[in-house]
């Protein structure tokens, strides 16, 4: 299983990190490593100062593809959950500065918390218009909906498959919409699928 990570998916996002939008997806991958465990807290690692929760919309992939068209890539995925890229901003700018990959700013160890439960595609009728966002501390800090995404779920599928062949289990974590931002020992977030909540995190 492997976890494959769009950046730079919602506009808006990639201006408030002062960013080009991209005309194609740009993905970096996390290691099996990334997810925490069920029913456990996350530990602010060591090594950052500026640790960003990105809350976004995950794709579970059902089967075996490659090469895989865009017309087809909706048979390839039955069910949607929800994750936070956790991303160590001042080590990722760190990098980039230099122009090194900024993998051990987003691929740590639990840098992927993921929803324990996945909702089947068909109960979320519109696919382009799904709702969902993070509250931290009971206050909304991100607000997103999969029509504002610059590329969408089967697009990225069909862009993926291309240079990485995709397996069953493979997880898609496909953006963060704006407001993102620092998170602090005590802080307490919950995101959600419309009203559904699907995580609930203590960071300590």
């Amino acid at each position: 299983m492997k976890i494959i990570c769009i950046g730079r998916n919602y506009k808006d996002h990639a201006k408030e990190l002062k960013n080009e939008v991209p005309k194609e997806p740009v993905f970096f991958l996390k290691p099996d490593t990334a997810l925490l465990p069920k029913r456990t807290p996350f530990y602010i690692p060591n090594f950052t100062k500026d640790l960003h929760h990105e809350i976004e919309l995950v794709v579970k992939i059902n089967k075996l593809g490659k090469n895989i068209s865009k017309k087809y890539a909706h048979t390839y995925y039955n069910e949607i959950g929800l994750g936070i890229d956790f991303t160590a901003r001042d080590v990722q700018q760190e990098c980039k500065a230099k122009g090194l990959p900024w993998e051990k700013a987003k691929s740590f160890d639990y840098s992927a918390p993921l929803s324990e439960t996945f909702i089947q595609k068909s109960e979320l009728g519109n696919l382009n218009n799904i709702s969902f966002s993070l509250l931290k501390n009971k206050q909304t800090v991100q607000n997103g909906n999969s029509s504002d995404m610059l590329f969408d779920i089967d697009a990225i599928i069909e862009y993926i498959s291309k240079f990485i062949t995709l397996k069953i289990g493979d997880l898609i974590f496909t953006g963060t919409p704006a407001g993102v931002s620092a998170v602090s020992i005590g802080d307490h977030l919950e995101g959600f699928i419309g009203d559904i909540k699907m995580l609930d995190l203590k960071i300590k």
